[in-house]
């Protein structure tokens, strides 16, 4: 028996669908290279057999991880990725109230963890809509006694490492719980507030177009993102 039984959300003869946990490494990582509990190698021991996985999510982030079951799919599916043919959701909590909507169109680096001088800058777009704001009644900046923060719906339309992270650091505007990207200040006093300390981004679902139509894959965002209070729209 597996150590660990992962949440399937599909199953077919080319895909498998889980709704990982934050905290759990995908594959094997250089980063982590203590880590040796990934979501590849729980859902291979789960289903005994080979899995290919078709892309990343980080170590934090929670929701839709796809893999392939055999080769064919794998080498398809992988294809359709990298050429933008698969529609991924987010969910996402970030410090202040950004725009109702809008879309930030930033070329970035390639590798994150690197110097970007130097690196060549590959074109990133990332559409955002707001779903609430909320202002909790704790002080992290000494000029105010509340802190402002936003429930957001993201939409990637490339595939670049910690293109969220990265593009709402842009706009001024990080995610909660980003230790590289994010600000430490705002990180502790929402973790402290929600009882809570993680990345606060989900992967909401996935649509891949299939011979017999599109394929919507749903991973609920779990109980800790029902914010209290209630959000001030």
């Amino acid at each position: 028996m597996p150590e660990e039984i992962l949440r399937l959300l599909h199953l077919d003869a080319n895909l498998v669908a889980i709704d990982k946990p934050a905290g759990l490494l995908v594959h094997p990582s250089g980063l982590d290279a203590h880590e040796h509990r990934t979501a590849l190698k729980l859902l291979r021991d789960q289903l005994g057999e080979w899995l290919w996985p078709l892309h990343r999510l980080d170590k934090g982030t929670s929701g839709v991880l796809l893999f392939a079951r055999n080769a064919t799919a794998a080498r398809e599916w992988g294809l359709a990725f990298e050429e933008g043919r698969v529609a991924k959701r987010y969910r996402a909590l970030v410090r202040g109230w950004p725009d109702a909507e809008g879309t930030i169109d930033q070329a970035l680096a390639r590798d994150p963890e690197l110097p970007s001088e130097g690196q060549p800058r590959l074109p990133s777009v990332t559409h955002y809509r707001r779903l609430a704001t909320f202002e909790w009644p704790f002080p992290v900046d000494a000029r105010h006694p509340t802190s402002r923060y936003a429930l957001m719906e993201v939409e990637p339309l490339t595939g670049r490492r910690h293109q969220i992270r990265r593009h709402f650091k842009h706009i001024a505007h990080p995610l909660v719980g980003d230790a590289t990207h994010g600000k430490g200040a705002h990180n502790r006093a929402v973790a402290e507030w929600l009882g809570v300390q993680r990345l606060w981004l989900h992967a909401e679902s996935v649509e891949l177009a299939t011979a017999s139509g599109v394929l919507r894959i749903v991973a609920e965002p779990g109980p800790e993102w029902r914010f209290s209070p209630a959000p001030r729209s």
